[in-house]
This record gives structure tokens, C-alpha cells and sequence, in this order.
């Protein structure tokens, strides 16, 4: 499948219009405007300026559609969450953590938290389903999945000193 196409243009006085054609050669436009305010239109037809739809949105409803597109842009830690009421977060285990050097089943996380690692990323790459006899490392990425109450709690005991 072929790369999105996304091509920049200054609006003088304005702000940058940002154009994407899809892979089904369907238009879309972003004007960012410099206030802060986003104007998204969906074009019909091939001429750039037939507008379907223009939509002006604010800051705050620009990052609420952010969001809801891509829910990892404003929290890096987050990935997704889902109507269970479950999330993923990426935390990091810290060199000078308690659990640097340790076996992931030390930190009892699903018996304590009911939160679940369920992958480590490491230099070497990605860990899948680590076991309880896996050894933590400093600079681990750990990819914790629970409740938002089971999460941050695993964060608690993960940043451990």
C-alpha cells in the first residue's frame, strides 16, 4: 500500500495548510491556523477548492479529534483504551529502580494491582509475554494493561526506589 501523500502549504496571514490525499484519492485539508484554531475540510471531486465539508474547531476541539484519532499524541504513555475501562501504558523502569536486576514475578504486579505486563521493550527489541522468571533491566519499556486504578498502581510499585 502506497505512502499517504501529505504536502505543506504557508498561508501567509494565516497560518499552513496541510492537504492529504488518501489511498482511495479522497481529500482532506487542515488549515492551522495562527491562533490555534483548526478549520478541517473534506473535499468532493478532484478541484481543491470544492468543499464538501469545513468544520472550524478550537485548541481544545482540535486535541478532543486528536484524541480520538490517535488517543497516544498528548500522553505518550498512553496507547488506547477501549470501553471495558481497560488502558495500556508504556512505563519505564527507572536504573535506579528497586526492580533493576529482579525477576518480573518479585513485584507480584497482577496479584497486587490485577494489572497485567504483557510485553517488555528492550534495545534488543520487543519481549512478548515475558514469563515471572524474567529479569528486569533498567531502561526496560514495560507495557502494563489494567483498569486506569490497576495501572497507576502498577506505575507506584514499578517506580519503587
Amino acid at each position: 500500500m502506497p505512502a499517504p501523500r501529505l504536502s505543506r502549504t504557508p498561508l501567509p496571514g494565516i497560518g499552513v495548510r496541510y492537504d492529504l490525499t488518501t489511498r482511495e484519492h479522497r481529500r482532506l485539508s487542515v488549515i492551522a491556523h495562527r491562533d490555534g484554531a483548526r478549520t478541517l475540510n473534506a473535499h468532493s471531486g478532484d478541484d481543491p477548492d470544492e468543499c464538501a465539508l469545513s468544520v472550524k474547531l478550537t485548541g481544545r476541539e482540535t486535541e478532543a479529534l486528536i484524541d480520538a484519532l490517535m488517543p497516544s499524541h498528548h500522553s505518550p504513555n498512553l496507547l488506547s483504551t477501549t470501553d471495558l475501562g481497560l488502558v495500556a501504558e508504556r512505563i519505564e523502569l527507572s536504573s535506579a529502580s528497586h526492580w533493576n536486576g529482579r525477576v518480573l514475578g518479585e513485584t507480584r504486579m497482577r496479584t497486587e494491582t490485577g494489572a497485567s505486563i504483557v510485553a517488555v521493550l528492550r534495545r534488543s527489541g520487543a519481549i512478548p509475554s515475558p514469563a515471572p522468571d524474567f529479569r528486569l533491566s533498567g531502561g526496560d519499556t514495560l507495557i502494563v494493561i489494567g483498569t486506569r486504578e490497576g495501572v497507576e498502581a502498577a506505575a507506584a510499585i514499578l517506580d519503587r526506589g
